[in-house]
């Protein structure tokens, strides 16, 4: 009668057992989905980045307010290079470009006003400040303007070797930089444009500072220590780079008397010696030459 009993009851016993595995398995495979989630989310929220945007246009000189902008929230393949990640890194300070609505707020289109700047905030990128000593007539009159570009020239001596084999200082007037930033006059710096500031007036001053990489901070420390630097004023406009001879007594003449200096002929060079070939017929000799 047990053995009937147990042979009656067997597939429910069966199936109550197949039933608590399934239970165990599902329960097992919603944990490793639950944390496979947890981390598909954890991986997505480190690939986002909170962001500045403008909530409307802002003008080039306008200082930036609270109402100015807003943040968002972009995956971190969306951001923008420099884009400021809190409101914080740009309140109060000045727009010296045009912002246009929804437009990432970068940190290079914003500085802060000038009334609490400093020089270094002006400097580019990969730039270094260099101050040099100038008089009125290497500064262009004076009328040089903090945003201006200039070509710096130096005026040097150059030991050269003269007729008589003696070895005498060369005055050379040779071009060492040529589209260089101006940084500052005296003490004012690269302005801000604001519609709300008055321009001021630049005096003359005795030291110019300009943008300048470090080998060539290097090399216009070493000429000013040597000989002087004059400044040539470029047009705003022209940003072309041209190949300039140093000047010296010799290229001055050859330049403004070059009638002086006749051209030399070249020397022609000798002819090559014609191959022959000598030719017998019994007694008698026949020279040819051979092509």
């Amino acid at each position: 009668m047990q053995i009937q009993a147990i042979k009656k009851y067997l597939p429910l016993i069966i199936g109550g057992i197949c039933g608590l595995i399934a239970v165990v398995l599902i329960n097992n495979y919603v944990k490793q989905q639950t944390e496979e989630a947890k981390k598909i989310v954890a991986q997505s929220q480190k690939n986002l980045v909170t962001v500045v945007v403008a909530k409307q246009d802002i003008p080039a000189g306008a200082a930036i307010k609270g109402t100015m902008v807003g943040e968002i929230t972009l995956n971190r393949n969306m951001v923008q290079p420099r884009a400021a990640v809190s409101i914080d890194r740009v309140m109060g300070k000045i727009a010296i470009a045009p912002i246009a609505k929804g437009e990432q707020v970068l940190l290079n289109k914003v500085t802060v006003s000038e009334e609490t700047g400093s020089l270094a905030m002006k400097v580019p990128a990969g730039k270094r400040a260099v101050t040099v000593s100038v008089d009125n007539i290497s500064s262009v009159g004076g009328m040089l303007r903090p945003g201006d570009h200039v070509d710096i020239v130096g005026m040097v001596p150059i030991p050269v070797t003269n007729a008589e084999g003696k070895q005498v200082n060369q005055l050379t007037t040779m071009p060492l930089f040529q589209d260089v930033l101006v940084l500052a006059v005296g003490q004012e710096f690269m302005s801000v444009p604001s519609v709300k500031k008055e321009e001021k007036s630049a005096a003359s001053s005795p030291v110019i500072t300009f943008a300048l990489s470090p080998q060539e901070a290097n090399l216009i420390v070493f000429v000013q220590e040597q000989g002087k630097i004059r400044l040539v004023l470029r047009s705003p406009g022209d940003t072309q780079v041209q190949q300039v001879a140093p000047a010296s007594w010799d290229t001055l003449f050859r330049t403004v008397m070059p009638q002086a200096f006749p051209q030399e002929k070249a020397v022609a060079a000798p002819a090559k010696p014609k191959k022959t070939v000598e030719i017998f017929r019994g007694l008698n000799k026949e020279v040819k030459t051979l092509e």
